[in-house]
């Protein structure tokens, strides 16, 4: 059995600090992929609590766009990456919109466009940029509290999406 090594390694490419939060965030996703790579369609679309793993990865997706362009860049989007997203990411009653028939390679083109996005606008980033606050009209955000919240917004619909697969894999 091969030792593991545990440990950070700052993605090549951008400043070391920045570099490690994000090797941190490339590492939730990795794990993310390796666990859904042989998800079924039905697996995908089931409704589970109230939302499904295609409604989960659609948020996921959606969620890291907006706080990328309205907190870090100031609200302009790009077009490109706006048209990934056809549906609000709640409905009126503030449950996630349900995300039914889109393939899981619809799914991982939409999380790796919006993370090469991501990625893309923090490379040039220095120190200063990554500490500087932007000032919105209800709180002040840093790119380095918006990075965490990543981190911790991923990390939390994974467990949500390895609970309900092993679920799922049970009913089946």
């Amino acid at each position: 059995m091969k030792r593991k090594n545990l440990i950070v390694v700052p993605l090549s490419d951008f400043e070391t600090e920045i570099g490690r939060w994000l090797w941190c965030l490339e590492d939730v996703r990795r794990t993310l992929l390796e666990k859904i790579s042989d998800i079924s369609q039905e697996q995908l679309d089931a409704k589970l609590n109230g939302h499904s793993i295609g409604s989960l990865l659609y948020h996921i997706a959606l969620i890291e766009a907006d706080w990328l362009y309205e907190e870090v860049l100031g609200g302009k989007w790009n077009p490109k990456i706006r048209s990934l997203f056809s549906q609000e990411d709640r409905n009126e009653d503030d449950t996630l919109s349900h995300i039914e028939g889109q393939t899981l390679d619809e799914h991982l083109h939409r999380l790796q466009c919006v993370r090469d996005e991501l990625l893309f606008h923090f490379r040039s980033m220095d120190l200063e940029d990554w500490r500087t606050s932007r000032n919105l009209p209800h709180y002040d955000v840093t790119p380095e509290w918006v990075i965490y919240h990543l981190l911790e917004h991923e990390s939390h619909h994974r467990g949500q999406i390895f609970q309900m697969l092993t679920i799922l894999k049970r009913q089946s």
